[in-house]
């Protein structure tokens, strides 16, 4: 038992110095100083652990040199004021006035390809009283196991508003799995047409397979609760930026913070990181249409063919949901 506890110790502290070493590494500090930053944290974390006679008190020394790591890495400002890509360079936000709810600044961009489009944007007046559907919608780019969600909130007009959560990049600034551990991105829901969001995922991204699934075993009452919740988030990114973290603060975790009600009937699972099996998740909890087996379900919901039908029609939200399960 005294082996396996020190063996458990040292892969912790091992753990914590690769954790550290990159966050040196992705520091936005000049070249010169990350460098001699990770090359001063490891000898000194190598000195303390290894040469300190006592464990003990070398493992306090460590302990104090992360937590110095650690201070710098939480005390790094995010911020509203950097040049932007031109997708992400707008925020959204809301205003209301009783029932009417204006969302502004609702992206649709014309996609030429996927990189180059013209940005466009605009405002719309919803009433919150005739908001009738909540969707997810899943993008699988390959993984499997990690996808892209997104949820769009349906109308009596049969208008919808889809929104993404997404890392806020800087011009010439790319995603990496790696950095989004690390306070490289800022966090940007963007509000979109879906002839946008989801037809740049359809039609324009290679490889890539996306579902909609109709979100159902609540009230309507309750979906205009998840919606006044997010539109509380958007206006607050807009006062105060927030970083992404790949782990904590991503598409799929910040989308569980607001549908609790849907959410909250499940504690924990695995498949809330693993969240390319969060459909079967929602399946199994009752909060997608069971009339027929999962195993059915899933593929009958696949939209990528229906969306390339559909293109540029104005019609394209409905055009996507036709015959689809529990639509």
């Amino acid at each position: 038992m005294r082996q396996i506890k020190i063996v458990l110790l040292w892969t912790l502290l091992a753990a914590m110095a690769a954790w550290a070493i990159l966050a040196i590494y992705f520091a936005d500090l000049p070249a010169a100083l990350r460098y001699a930053g990770m090359g001063l944290f490891l000898a000194a974390s190598a000195a303390v652990l290894l040469r300190v006679r006592s464990r003990r008190r070398g493992v306090v020394f460590f302990l104090g040199l992360f937590a110095l790591v650690l201070i710098g890495w939480l005390a790094l400002p995010p911020s509203n004021d950097r040049t932007w890509q031109p997708d992400v360079a707008v925020l959204p936000y809301s205003t209301a006035q009783g029932d009417a709810i204006t969302v502004h600044n609702i992206r649709n961009c014309d996609y030429r390809t996927e990189s180059d489009y013209t940005v466009r944007y605009y405002d719309k007046t919803f009433a919150l009283s005739k908001l009738r559907s909540f969707d997810l919608f899943l993008s699988d780019w390959g993984l499997k196991t990690i996808v892209h969600t997104m949820v769009s909130f349906g109308f009596e007009d049969g208008s919808y508003l889809c929104i993404s959560i997404e890392t806020r990049k800087e011009v010439g600034e790319e995603y990496s799995n790696l950095k989004g551990f690390f306070r490289q991105y800022e966090l940007i829901y963007v509000v979109g047409d879906e002839r946008d969001l989801i037809r740049l995922r359809t039609n324009y991204r290679k490889g890539e397979t996306v579902y909609l699934y109709r979100l159902t075993g609540s009230s309507l009452e309750v979906a205009r609760q998840i919606f006044l919740d997010y539109l509380r988030c958007i206006n607050g990114l807009k006062a105060q930026p927030e970083w992404y973290n790949a782990l904590t603060g991503n598409c799929t975790t910040e989308i569980r913070g607001h549908t609790r009600p849907y959410g909250g009937k499940v504690l924990w699972d695995w498949r809330i990181l693993a969240n390319g099996y969060i459909d079967q998740m929602a399946y199994e909890v009752g909060v997608l249409d069971r009339s027929l087996p999962f195993e059915v379900l899933k593929p009958k919901s696949i939209i990528n063919a229906k969306a390339l039908a559909a293109d540029q029609d104005p019609a394209f939200s409905q055009r996507i949901r036709e015959g689809l399960p529990g639509m």
